[in-house]
């Protein structure tokens, strides 16, 4: 593994700051108060072939992988105007549907994925069920005339639906009681019997979070990916990735927060010398640093070892750089406010806006509990605590 970036890696990096920067954060802070959409953002970022970096060449996408994907995820957050459907999108649905789809499947969908013309959002997290996925009760059975599927249950915190074609939702098959024994749908989002309602969020961002009903919802054959026994290959298919691109895209925010510290405490004077001179200043400001080049190097490492085919490496490697990630933009966004003082919780700052979102990266998509859960067992090998 060669920790430099080759120099097609170094343009993409280039090119997708210098794009991004067009857009920057008060322009993110815009449409999460106005309720817009960054869909200027997206399209560009689409056409520009950036959204498909990792979607297979033959159908229209760079070819390339999870390296160059968490590139782009990380380039547009450090703009300070993160992506969230970066993650659900094109890391988890164009994945599963890479490895898993049906030849239909995706020619529909794969081209669209990689010029950004086509988003799906995923559904896996359910309101009973919490972080033990084995509890979930949305359930796919046969129709009872044997024509397709119905799928009944509710899914919660899902996010983009009203912003995305379809959903690609989680199901236990009928029958399966006890051990998980998932199977993936695409639902398109206007399918009858599916409803979605908003969550209040406490946090600003233009992608909201939902809470979506299905009531015995209909779905053709053709929905099903990756066939009845192959739900949970394709299912871990997507997970790595989404893991991955959750810490760059915490890795991005909390570069952006960094920046904004930094320049901050250069600039700002008191007792005739820049606060930056003061190691109460400087000191916090220099340890975030130090651990988001660790969480970066922790997220292109993982990125690499799921771009070798190394799927028991990503796993673990997946999670610790989520988990170093999400710690190391938290720890960044709180000195940058620090250093800003009573300044910090002022919007037109923009780093007080930052609070919820890197805070949310230590509870989703597994929680920081989860994680050490993980490193406990599969790692450490101690005995299984939950």
């Amino acid at each position: 593994m060669d920790l430099r970036e080759t120099d097609e890696q170094q343009l993409l990096r280039t090119s997708v700051a210098r794009m991004a920067g067009k857009y920057g954060h008060d322009y993110l802070i815009e449409k999460a108060r106005t309720g817009g959409k960054t869909t200027e953002l997206w399209k560009e970022a689409g056409e520009n072939g950036y959204l498909g970096v990792a979607v297979p060449a033959e159908y229209g996408g760079g070819g390339a992988g999870m390296v160059e994907l968490s590139i782009v995820a990380e380039e547009i957050a450090a703009a300070g105007c993160p992506l969230l459907l970066i993650v659900v999108s094109p890391a988890i649905a164009a994945t599963v549907i890479a490895t898993s789809g049906t030849t239909d499947q995706k020619e529909r969908w794969l081209p669209r994925f990689a010029d950004g013309s086509a988003k799906m959002s995923f559904a896996i997290t359910e309101p009973d069920a919490g972080s033990n996925s084995h509890r979930i009760t949305t359930t796919a059975r046969r129709d009872p005339d044997g024509k397709g599927w119905r799928i009944s249950g509710t899914k919660y915190y899902i996010s983009g639906v009203d912003e995305t074609e379809a959903t690609l939702v989680v199901t236990r098959l009928e029958g399966a009681e006890g051990t998980l024994r998932p199977a993936m749908f695409i639902v398109p989002t206007d399918t009858p019997g599916m409803t979605y309602q908003p969550i209040e969020m406490a946090i600003q961002s233009p992608e909201k979070q939902f809470t979506v009903f299905f009531d015995d919802a209909h779905l053709p054959d053709e929905a099903l990916v990756g066939g009845e026994e192959a739900g949970l290959a394709a299912l871990f298919a997507g997970l790595n990735p989404e893991r991955i691109t959750v810490a760059a895209y915490s890795n991005g925010l909390a570069r952006y927060a960094l920046g904004k510290g930094v320049a901050y405490a250069k600039d700002r004077t008191v007792w005739k010398t820049p606060i930056g001179a003061h190691q109460a200043i400087a000191h916090p400001l220099a340890k975030a640093h130090m651990e988001v080049e660790l969480a970066r190097m922790a997220t292109t490492r993982a990125a690499w070892f799921y771009d070798a085919g190394d799927m028991a490496a990503a796993a673990e490697a997946a999670n610790i750089a989520k988990y170093s990630a999400a710690e190391a933009a938290i720890n960044a966004v709180d000195a940058a406010v620090q250093a800003h003082g009573g300044n910090g919780m002022a919007v037109e700052y923009g780093v007080g806006t930052l609070i919820g979102a890197v805070r949310t990266a230590r509870i989703a998509p597994v929680s920081r509990e989860m994680i050490l859960n993980f490193v406990a067992q599969h790692t450490l090998g101690l005995p299984k605590s939950y």
